[in-house]
């Protein structure tokens, strides 16, 4: 059985059993709290939270409502964590995750039996045993688990603690709850949560209103069992990636031929769903994915190259199930850019690095922030003895502590409001940076305004990303905007740039900013107390007015002119648009 039959099968018996299809959303999660989406549930959560109405509210990856409290996907998910780990038979940076969800349509019994139905009958596969939460603290054993799979014959079920059978929540806050989950050839294959509490930034749990299930199956996992091994990368969802590379740079180790599949399927998926590689965020894991490939390349002493050989047979491996793959030339385009700027930092890291009798973190991290070079290439290209103490560990808390310093002077220049915005994060490390992305932020505003004028309601923010470069901004609309709309939009915004409006901000409770009718979609994410920076001569007639904590410009006139440089789709129902300063 093929991977593509069994997310088939997967997405298929869930349908037949009451549940709508949902496609899987963005790598670039839309949830605050996480920094890239590493679980099924995730675009999910604000079902569970009662946030949104899943017959009601539209869902931006469908551009309507689920029609249903039971939806099923294959999502697209990412794990930091393990990218020092790849190179083995089991860790893997990118990863897809079959799931079923439930809010308040059907719990435990219902849950447990469709999952049994799965495996036994639709897979051919035998169930080894089952575990269930052992109860800790104020948090009961899961007896009702217990009985329901001793009614469908399982007889060996193992009791565990908090550590491997209670999930969640995702970030720092939301649902969560006692698990099950599913071993089959010794391996845990599917783990069903059941969402009975929420839990706040502090970790206190309160049970929910409405208890839901979530349930995620690594499809990776998945195949090995369905394939009687115990190596992902003897899978087809790897060997057609493996066999590409043996082909142009034979002779590799097992270890260094796995490097390059995960890292250039990851960067692959990352670059599609429009991360780009920068020193922050998302586009910080993005850019040590890459480097790491392109050192590899260099210690290795492979010509080839792996991006223009390896990245075709990535995307038809997957373009038909993602079709967002399919972009081939930007994606090309993206990876060469940085493999660019990395080899004409390298030679100047190079020779300094080779100038140094000892190694400290500090010293590691200096290299890594002049020129980009990767503390894996530090230390396998450090003179003799240079790097022999050299720790990943201490490397990381010199990039935290740089971090740290970051955020202290970010929140010093805006009052302590930070630099998160609604969804997004705006970028800036210096006083020439800062001032690009003040102008953007406000054209971010301005584009928002624009859009809804020229295309009506529908159209609701669902993200943005603003650094000094550009803004990029998503929102729901159901179709490509045509050429003339475009221009509209973009001469909307620089006409409201040329009358030099004023950018006033005034902070009300809740319930009366609300009523103003500035733009908000987040709910459940607002304090008691909001902001709202409004665009023009009063609140009532402002041309832009949104709940949002700052900061901006004074006035329009210092935007200068800008100029919409692209407009695409991110999934099924939203639309990305990315804007640049002109000049």
């Amino acid at each position: 059985m093929t991977s593509e039959q069994v997310r088939e099968k997967f997405l298929k018996f869930f349908e037949k059993n009451g549940h709508t299809i949902v496609p899987s959303s963005s790598l670039l999660s839309d949830d605050p709290s996480v920094l890239i989406t590493t679980a099924g549930m995730q675009q999910f959560k604000p079902y569970y939270t009662g946030e949104r109405d899943p017959l009601k509210d539209i869902h931006p990856s469908l551009g309507q409502p689920l029609g249903s409290k039971n939806t099923v996907s294959v999502q697209k998910v990412f794990r930091t964590s393990d990218i020092d780990e790849v190179g083995d038979d089991t860790h893997l940076t990118f990863y897809e995750m079959l799931g079923n969800f439930s809010f308040g349509s059907y719990f435990k019994k219902e849950a447990i039996k469709l999952s049994y139905e799965f495996i036994t009958k639709e897979l051919g596969l035998e169930i080894n045993y089952v575990s269930v939460f052992k109860g800790e603290g104020a948090i009961p054993l899961d007896e009702e688990s217990e009985a329901i799979w001793k009614s469908l014959g399982i007889t060996d079920i193992r009791r565990f603690g908090r550590e491997d059978n209670f999930w969640g929540p995702t970030g720092n806050e939301g649902p969560c709850g006692p698990t099950t989950e599913i071993y089959i050839q010794g391996v845990e294959v599917w783990n069903l949560v059941f969402n009975e509490y929420y839990s706040d930034p502090n970790g206190r749990l309160t049970k929910l209103e409405t208890p839901g299930v979530d349930t995620g199956m690594g499809l990776e996992r998945l195949m090995t069992v369905v394939t009687a091994t115990t190596d992902f990368y003897k899978t087809d969802l790897f060997l057609p990636i493996i066999r590409k590379i043996e082909e142009v740079a034979p002779g590799l180790n097992e270890k260094s031929e796995r490097v390059f599949t995960d890292h250039l399927r990851a960067s692959t998926f990352l670059i599609a769903d429009g991360i780009r590689p920068s020193n922050k965020e998302a586009g910080y894991i993005l850019r040590r994915l890459l480097r790491r490939v392109i050192a590899y390349q260099i210690n290795k002493d492979i010509h080839s190259d792996l991006f223009a050989v390896v990245v075709p047979e990535i995307i038809n491996k997957f373009g038909d199930v993602y079709p967002e793959l399919k972009n081939l030339s930007e994606i090309s385009a993206v990876m060469e850019e940085e493999k660019n700027k990395f080899q004409a930092a390298l030679g100047r890291g190079l020779k300094e690095l080779a100038g140094r009798d000892i190694l400290t973190a500090a010293d590691a991290f200096g290299l890594y922030e002049s020129y980009g070079l990767p503390f894996e290439l530090i230390k396998e290209l450090a003179p003799k003895d240079a790097a022999k103490n050299l720790r990943q560990g201490d490397f990381n808390k010199e990039f935290e502590k740089h971090q740290k310093k970051s955020r202290a002077g970010a929140e010093k220049k805006f009052g302590g409001h930070g630099l998160l915005l609604n969804t997004g994060e705006i970028k800036a490390s210096n006083e020439e940076e800062l001032n690009k992305v003040l102008r953007l932020h406000t054209a971010t505003h301005l584009l928002q305004a624009a859009l809804r004028k020229v295309l009506g309601s529908e159209v609701e923010q669902r993200g943005s990303d603003v650094n000094a470069q550009r803004t990029r901004f998503d929102f729901t609309f159901s179709r490509k905007m045509t050429s003339e709309e475009i221009k509209k939009v973009e001469d909307l915004i620089n006409d409201a740039i040329k009358k030099d409006l004023p950018v006033h901000k005034v902070e009300l409770p809740l319930e009366e900013a609300e009523k103003t009718g500035a733009l908000h979609f987040f709910k459940g994410k607002y304090p008691p107390q909001v902001k709202i920076y409004y665009i023009g001569g009063s609140l009532e007639d402002a041309f832009s007015k949104e709940f949002c904590n700052g900061p901006h410009v004074e006035h329009t006139g210092e935007i200068g002119q800008v100029v919409i440089k692209k407009e695409e789709a991110v999934s099924a129902g939203v639309r990305r648009i990315r804007v640049e300063l002109k000049g």
